[in-house]
């Protein structure tokens, strides 16, 4: 069987050209349809107890932080592929079989295989934190990457997308979760939901869907629809596309989310 070609990799982006908006004549969604979304899924859901932790406090100052930024980049990656809970598993064995980054950079590649086996696809994974470590050991005379804190998104953007296995995802959650920084991520959930509710152009990817959403979505608006959208995503049955012909009904009746979207795209 001939092997797929390798998909060309892209430059980083340069912090001093931002890329341009790809749907300039796409008018959604607006700063009030963002906020009666917001409002109708929190409503619903409450605010999601696992991403409680990295939301701002009432009077919009930071969380404290529990991790660092290093952490948050590793336990990003590890998330890819996998589960949150495998890979939350993964990154509790990585630190308490090598409690500090120097050690993870020393360890020998198979016994770093072995403490992140529980989150799937192992070997890739070790080699990737191996060489991210290595990296920021090279460039900055230490394993630490909280000088990030100080820097923009696009400075941010540019110095995470040089490490090899990091792309526009993983660096967007550690600027939303890890940085606090006014960032959108789109992953499975939100792509899909938003091109139900037409805030996206049917033609989009999600390259261009993370380009656009972030220029649409007030910055103020943007860590709590995020989580509301992931959560959402995950336990509504017409939107994780696990209702039966027979359960349509009621469950539409009880999605929030319904007399925004297309409900035949969600289910797709």
């Amino acid at each position: 069987m001939p092997r797929n070609p390798k998909r060309k990799l892209l430059p980083p982006p340069d912090p001093r050209n931002p890329p341009p908006e790809p749907y300039p004549e796409h008018p959604l969604p607006t700063p009030d349809q963002c906020r009666v979304v917001r409002d109708s899924l929190l409503a619903f859901h409450g605010f999601p107890d696992e991403f409680a932790k990295y939301r701002r406090n009432p009077n919009g100052s930071p969380p404290p932080v529990e991790e660092t930024v290093l952490d948050g980049l590793v336990i990003t990656l590890l998330s890819q592929n996998t589960t949150d809970s495998n890979s939350r598993r993964a990154f509790d064995s990585l630190k308490s079989t090598f409690p500090s980054w120097n050690q993870v950079l020393d360890a020998e590649s198979k016994l770093l295989e072995d403490a992140i086996r529980c989150g799937g696809l192992a070997a890739t994974k070790a080699a990737r934190i191996k060489s991210i470590m290595r990296s920021v050991m090279e460039k900055r005379g230490e394993i630490c990457l909280e000088y990030l804190r100080s820097l923009s998104i696009d400075e941010v953007k540019a110095e995470l997308s040089q490490f090899k296995g990091i792309g526009p995802k993983t660096v967007a959650c550690v600027l939303m979760f890890y940085l606090q920084k006014d960032d959108f991520p789109v992953d499975t959930h939100v792509f899909r939901i938003t091109k139900a509710m037409s805030w996206i152009p049917t033609k989009a990817n999600r390259e261009k869907a993370y380009l656009h959403l972030n220029r649409r979505i007030p910055n103020d608006l943007k860590f709590d629809l995020n989580c509301l959208f992931v959560t959402h995503g995950k336990l509504c049955k017409i939107c994780t596309r696990t209702v039966s012909k027979k359960q349509t009904d009621d469950s539409i009746a009880l999605c929030p989310l319904t007399s925004y979207c297309c409900v035949d795209e969600l289910q797709e």
